[in-house]
């Protein structure tokens, strides 16, 4: 299979082996949530994400299509990397880590580490475990303005194939950091705001410092005490309803709106 969606487009070549070592590489980027680690490359599957990453100026190393889509590509994507593959429904089965598989996806460079910015609005992640409270979280950070977001050692891989899902591109808006050691956030500027579910002022209450550095907690334990003790203000989400506690990720998204509204 020779030529491509548009004249533009970069060469595509049809892969039918499973065999193949770049089936075997995007298979463990797909699969395996912290492959991209030691590939320094992350796997975008499916239109959303891909074209999040367009918007924000990424430029895939590699494009990867189900055959039988290729030639319908939209241009926007059969244009926008340096080479594209086509594969075969049973190979893209194998690569994806879908159940239903996308038509397309991207292969991009893992983005390299950048520096902390002392004063920036900052969501601190601490070994929040679950890939999709994290996805949701680094939603709701991208959606009411926080700049950078901080996840401490023994939470999950921020480039996990199911964070890139659930955060649907907003690693993209983000400086991220992940595996980070408590004393790291020594640089910050900002005063640190934590959660509790049975302690500190309630949420509503309280006039909140912006910018500022949300801590949010593992599922169960909530935030370390070594964290609690850095935070400037300790504050309680009410729950009328009786419940025990909230979610971390809706905490988060509550946490993070109230941060964003307009202060009077």
């Amino acid at each position: 299979m020779t030529g491509g969606a548009t004249a533009a487009a970069a060469p595509v070549t049809r892969i039918t082996s499973r065999d193949n070592p770049l089936i075997k590489e995007l298979r463990k980027l797909s699969q395996d949530g912290t492959a991209y680690r030691r590939q320094h490359r992350v796997w975008l599957e499916g239109d959303h994400l891909c074209r999040a990453a367009l918007l924000r100026g990424l430029k895939p190393i590699l494009g990867v299509f189900l055959e039988s889509f290729w030639p319908a590509a939209k241009p926007e994507y059969a244009q926008a990397a340096i080479k594209n593959v086509a594969l075969t429904d049973a190979l893209m089965r194998e690569v994806s880590g879908l159940e239903s598989p996308a038509p397309m996806g991207f292969v991009v460079d893992l983005p390299a580490a950048p520096a902390v910015q002392p004063g920036a609005a900052t969501v601190i992640l601490d070994r929040v475990q679950d890939a999709g409270n994290v996805g949701s979280i680094l939603r709701s950070a991208a959606a009411f303005g926080f700049t950078q977001v901080i996840a401490l050692k023994g939470g999950a891989a921020l480039w996990s194939p199911k964070v890139l899902r659930a955060g649907m591109g907003a690693h993209f808006a983000l400086r991220l950091f992940e595996s980070v050691e408590l004393e790291a956030l020594d640089v910050l500027t900002v005063p640190i705001v934590a959660t509790s579910s049975h302690q500190g002022s309630l949420l509503h209450a309280q006039s909140l410092p912006a910018p500022c550095a949300w801590v949010m907690g593992h599922e169960g334990q909530g935030a370390s005490a070594a964290l609690l003790a850095r935070a400037s203000l300790t504050v309680r989400i009410p729950q009328p309803g009786g419940e025990e506690s909230l979610n971390v990720a809706a905490a988060a998204a509550i946490c993070l709106y109230a941060s964003s509204l307009p202060r009077s």
